[in-house]
């Protein structure tokens, strides 16, 4: 399940590094070099969509490898290798270059229709993530502080998926790939490592206080 950021038994109320929140290292690449592969394939071979296809599928497929190397868990070392699959399929299949990025436009835009929708009928996404995540939280609906902190990290979400929405969509209409790849990869992890800095600062737990 895709969540805003990791929560873990043992320090569940220390701030994840960015690392930790996608995945390690072959997180970020999985994230960036894919995508900044095709449009360098693209640009470089004068605008073949299936090779550039191609070339994003390859180094996700060496990435999904790495990690089962590792001995990762098989979904983690797959849902890259099937999001780039899914991506190169559609471009291939419609010609069209900028259609590469489509998959991703649209799941942004779903995600930000989630968190919206549940901010706005009082079931907030982040708490229901943490509510199974957290033991303390298996009963956030009962603490209206929890309810009020989750629901603005919800929101926080809606907006930062629309804002790649809005900042993307115009580049997609206009079939700027290069710029496309441009504001996908640097929408990526920098806009996700803001929105895990905020969300932890919106929803964590005040430190105890020393006993006396």
């Amino acid at each position: 399940m895709w969540q805003p950021w990791p929560v873990s038994s043992d320090r569940p109320d220390t701030a994840p590094t960015l690392a930790e929140a996608v995945g390690g290292p072959l997180g970020i690449a999985e994230s960036a070099l894919p995508a900044a592969a095709y449009v360098v394939a693209y640009t470089a071979s004068g605008s073949n969509t299936k090779l550039a296809a191609g070339v994003a599928v390859g180094i996700a497929a060496v990435l999904a490898a790495a990690r089962l190397i590792r001995r990762d868990t098989p979904r983690h070392a797959l849902t890259g290798l099937i999001g780039v699959a899914i991506a190169a399929f559609v471009a291939t299949r419609t010609g069209r270059a900028e259609d590469y990025f489509l998959p991703g436009l649209l799941a942004n835009a779903g995600w930000s229709i989630v968190f919206a929708a549940s901010a706005l009928i009082r079931r907030p996404f982040v708490g229901v993530i943490l509510g199974m995540l957290d033991p303390r939280d298996r009963q956030w609906r009962r603490d209206p502080v929890r309810t009020r902190q989750f629901t603005r990290a919800t929101w926080l979400w809606a907006g930062l998926f629309a804002l790649r929405i809005v900042v993307q969509a115009p580049l997609y209409l206009a079939g700027a790939v290069v710029a496309l790849g441009v504001a996908k990869t640097a929408m990526g992890i920098p806009l996700f490592a803001l929105g895990l800095w905020i969300s932890y600062r919106l929803v964590r737990r005040p430190a105890p206080h020393p006993a006396a």
